[in-house]
């Protein structure tokens, strides 16, 4: 097969999310709209305004399952456990070897944002009062922002490329489409490829004192991620991790492994913080670039997409982003494709958002259905000036799914759109 033709698949899952640890619990609870917001009584006690988040559920148990004891001693790196919880989950489903030798033709992509701010506190605390012997022997292990592929393949044994990216809430998407790149062009067989974001006050201070959060749904927090919505009033601060294991399909049939779907192409790029762009808001002609670019290297007209499964993060940005899918794909109103977010039900991930949201539509294609949205029966007016009201499905439906466009649009004027589709043989 030629390096122009080698198709890339997706064989293995794996996610930790405010909403579900694991594939199932996860799904199920995405396609019932369970939330995974919740509030956060350290918040209050911190004086933010915004007292809500959305972090992982994890137990003594996950943990025990996944760290042996010696690896337990002084581990306080929330973003290294959620991304070995989702990491080995997708190994594992992919049904794939732990190697005592490296296997050169297997590598992991798994990004980041910041990593270890715990260890980072209490690493500080014990430099200042004289305690540097006491800080232990994983302190720059957790720290680190390559400590999550490192620490995966201290379990794994991989030789190809291992590496972390870093992209804001691009990443986990970006993470993806580096892996397609590199599997495409015949350099890797495999990858494991996700990213993973640390939780916690000292993550969210920073947007708390931006102002960009919701303050009023203290009391009621699983109101308050409000994608396409005319109350939207901020995103919910969260965090966790998604995991994909993907591969040439000829690797994949070689080794008769189950197979998701398909990633038929993708784009990246950056609008520069030009032409209306800026360190929060993108540059929409670099968004409408990255749309049609994604579209054409995958080979899928406009008209031809079954879903979108949106960036959305519940901002007055909401709009403008349906602005640029709708001028994009230049369809009819009435035949626009549906959409959906999932931080109505996870908040914003951070660096984890755009890998737990691309775990979550290969789900959609895998199952034939798409996942509800919640807290949008006000649909922004904007909005319902570009698309129909139906076309952001307030309930779970089964539906012919054949191509579906993941969107991550983040911080600094980033883009990452992947086109995932049914398998065909």
């Amino acid at each position: 097969m030629s390096k122009k033709t080698k198709r890339v698949v997706v064989t293995g899952l794996g996610i930790c999310a405010p909403n579900g640890i694991g594939v199932s619990e996860f799904w199920k609870n995405t396609k019932l709209g369970v939330s995974g917001i919740r509030f956060i009584p350290q918040l209050r006690e911190l004086n933010f305004t915004c007292q809500i988040a959305a972090q992982p559920q994890v137990t003594q148990e996950h943990i025990n399952a996944r760290f042996t004891k010696l690896e337990q001693r002084g581990l306080n790196s929330t973003g290294i456990v959620y991304g070995v919880l989702a990491g080995l989950e997708a190994w594992e489903d992919a049904d794939l070897l732990y190697n005592d030798t490296p296997d050169y033709d297997t590598g992991i992509i798994f990004g980041t944002g910041i990593l270890g701010v715990d260890k980072f506190r209490e690493a500080i605390h014990k430099i200042d009062a004289g305690n540097t012997r006491r800080l232990g022997s994983t302190s720059v292990l957790q720290t680190m922002a390559s400590g999550i592929s490192t620490y995966l393949n201290s379990k794994l044994g991989c030789g190809n490329q291992v590496t972390t990216n870093s992209s804001a809430c691009s990443t986990g998407t970006e993470a993806v489409l580096m892996a397609y790149d590199r599997i495409k062009s015949g350099q890797a067989k495999r990858i494991l490829v996700g990213s993973c974001s640390d939780s916690g006050p000292y993550i969210w201070g920073g947007f708390d004192a931006m102002r960009i959060l919701p303050h009023d749904y203290n009391d009621k927090p699983t109101e308050a991620s409000r994608p396409m919505s005319a109350t939207a009033s901020g995103f919910v601060p969260g965090s966790g991790a998604g995991a994909l294991v993907i591969e040439s399909l000829e690797s994949a049939e070689k080794r008769g492994a189950k197979i998701y779907a398909e990633i038929s192409g993708g784009h990246l790029n950056s609008g520069g913080q030009l032409a209306g762009g800026s360190m929060t808001a993108p540059n929409g002609q670099a968004v409408r670039r990255c749309i049609s670019k994604a579209l054409k290297e995958s080979r899928v007209q406009h008209d031809a997409l079954s879903a979108i499964n949106g960036h959305l993060t519940a901002t007055k940005k909401d709009s403008e982003e349906v602005y640029n899918w709708k001028r994009t794909l230049k369809i009819e109103a009435a035949n626009f494709p549906p959409i959906n977010s999932l931080k109505g039900l996870i908040g914003h991930g951070l660096a984890s958002s755009g890998s737990m949201e691309c775990v979550a539509t290969v789900l959609q294609i895998k199952h034939q259905t798409l996942f509800g949205n919640v807290n949008a029966s006000d649909v922004h007016p904007d909005i319902q000036n570009l698309i129909p009201k139906e076309a952001i499905l307030q309930t779970t439906k089964k539906t012919p799914l054949q191509h579906i466009a993941k969107a991550s649009f983040g911080f600094g004027d980033v883009n990452a759109v992947v086109i995932f589709s049914k398998f065909e043989p």
